[in-house]
């Protein structure tokens, strides 16, 4: 199983970014793949997650910024993250974790540094 994020990087303040994981040798469509971050010296946090039929969270600290999408026919999920704050800054990670009946499954990807100047 591999999870490969990809499309961080450095950004300005109040810039875009479409961070993207694409996933290998799982059934995506019975994910529920999500987007945490860990900024050092923090403890890592969800960011956002979407289900397997397209339910979305959000942590409040992203809300009305951040868009998480997901591509059951490219086995990829999204985080579009408009309006970024330095506070951003942290590798972002992707996660798939299984459904019914796969619930228990749980793969992490390496992430995907993003850093956000002021």
């Amino acid at each position: 199983v591999q999870l490969v994020e990809s499309g961080g990087g450095l950004v300005q303040a109040g810039g875009s970014l479409r961070l993207s994981c694409a996933a290998n040798g799982i059934t995506f469509s019975m994910y529920t793949m999500g987007w945490y971050r860990q900024a050092p010296g923090n403890q890592r946090e969800l960011v956002a997650s979407i289900t397997s039929g397209g339910s979305t969270n959000y942590a409040e600290s992203v809300k009305g910024r951040v868009t998480i999408s997901r591509d059951n026919a490219k086995s990829t999920v999204y985080l579009q993250i408009n309006s970024l704050k330095p506070e951003d800054t942290a590798v972002y990670s992707c996660n798939a974790a299984g459904s019914p009946p796969l619930r228990g499954l749980n793969y992490w990807g390496k992430g995907t540094q993003v850093t956000v100047s002021s």
